[in-house]
């Protein structure tokens, strides 16, 4: 069994800053792909970023250059660096992982930005 605790998550004003964790814990073996989410009312979920066991990190077109995603292998656990956050950010953001042949979600964090 894998869960996967997110926090971080809030209400901050346009321009501000948030950061954003997600521990996984449980019977975990060889992350590939660790990422962030989001998912806005009347959307779709789409990718935010990712990052792979190599470092290697993909992002969003409309969050480069603002975002940065990060992870500590040691302690299974992925972050999102959210900076310059606009109201379009708003979403509930979900964290992801990857191995073997599954995926395994978070059960997200809200985050906010007023304008």
């Amino acid at each position: 069994q894998v869960q996967l605790v997110e926090s971080g998550g809030g209400l901050v004003q346009a321009g501000g800053s948030l950061r954003l964790s997600c521990a996984a814990s449980g019977s975990i073996f060889s992350i590939n792909v660790m990422g962030w989410y989001r998912q806005a009312p009347g959307k779709q979920r789409d990718l935010v970023a990712a990052i792979t066991t190599g470092g290697g990190t993909n992002y969003a077109d409309s969050v480069k250059d603002r975002f940065t995603i990060s992870r500590d292998g040691a302690k299974n656990t992925v972050y999102l660096e959210m900076n310059s956050l606009k109201p379009e950010d708003t979403a509930v953001y979900y964290c992801m992982i990857a191995f073997g042949s599954r995926e395994y979600w978070g059960q997200g964090t809200q985050v906010t930005v007023s304008s």
